[in-house]
């Protein structure tokens, strides 16, 4: 079957952020008492960022679950704030490369086009606002992480891209991100494709070893996989 939609992660795979996301989240956790290395932070890299924190939390300072929901808020309130001053004023935030060249070329097909985040709804309209994506005509589709009951690694994003697009077959969908998360997403739904881009935020080694159906060096090769049928 032919590939009809293709959902994208955002910082790492569609736009580069110099991983900013795992710096913000780093420099919001000390700000509350908790310093990480940028290793811990790559593991929950892609998962809705409450989630993340939680997770960073509790491997370092269990805590009874109404005191660490309270401090999760705080946390993520703090990451919030660098992250959309970061993608409003930061020079190096740009597309990755190839990023408009391969979605206008598979634009141009007829295929629909989705973006998906581990951000809420905030960052992510700071970044559609600054790429100028948000008027583009570029993208059917956004969903933000506080936009479906569950975020990465479940598929509900990917299910909220189907439904706003009308695209009802997930052999017709193939899903693209540059982390493990991302792929346990696609793989969660079932996509015809899972394809990990390895210029992001984890090298081909470490994708490789999570379930995907391609791995790719950079947007530069998705053309080629999402407009061929299907296998």
């Amino acid at each position: 079957m032919q590939i009809k939609l293709v959902v994208l992660d955002i910082a790492g795979t569609t736009v580069r952020d110099d991983d900013a996301v795992n710096r913000c989240l780093r420099e919001a956790l000390a700000a509350h008492g908790l310093v990480v290395t940028p290793q811990e932070v790559n593991v929950v890299m892609g998962l809705p960022k409450p989630i993340a924190i939680e997770s960073l939390l509790e491997q370092r300072e269990p805590q009874a679950k109404n005191a660490l929901t309270q401090r999760v808020a705080a946390i993520h309130d703090e990451f919030l704030a660098r992250m959309v001053r970061f993608y409003q004023t930061a020079p190096e935030v740009e597309p990755m490369p190839y990023t408009l060249e391969a979605l206008g070329e598979i634009k141009a097909a007829g295929l629909r086009l989705a973006l998906d985040t581990g951000f809420s709804r905030p960052i992510l309209d700071a970044i559609l606002e600054r790429l100028g994506w948000d008027r583009s005509g570029l993208f059917d589709v956004t969903v933000a992480s506080d936009e479906v009951p569950r975020g990465r690694p479940f598929p509900d994003l990917i299910f909220k891209a189907m439904s706003l697009t009308g695209v009802t077959d997930l052999q017709a969908v193939a899903k693209v991100g540059d982390t493990p998360a991302d792929l346990r997403e696609g793989t969660a739904a079932g996509c015809a494709l899972v394809i990990g881009v390895t210029n992001g935020t984890h090298t081909r080694e470490q994708l490789a070893l999570h379930p995907h159906t391609h791995l790719i060096s950079s947007l530069e090769e998705l053309p080629a996989l999402v407009l061929r049928p299907s296998s």
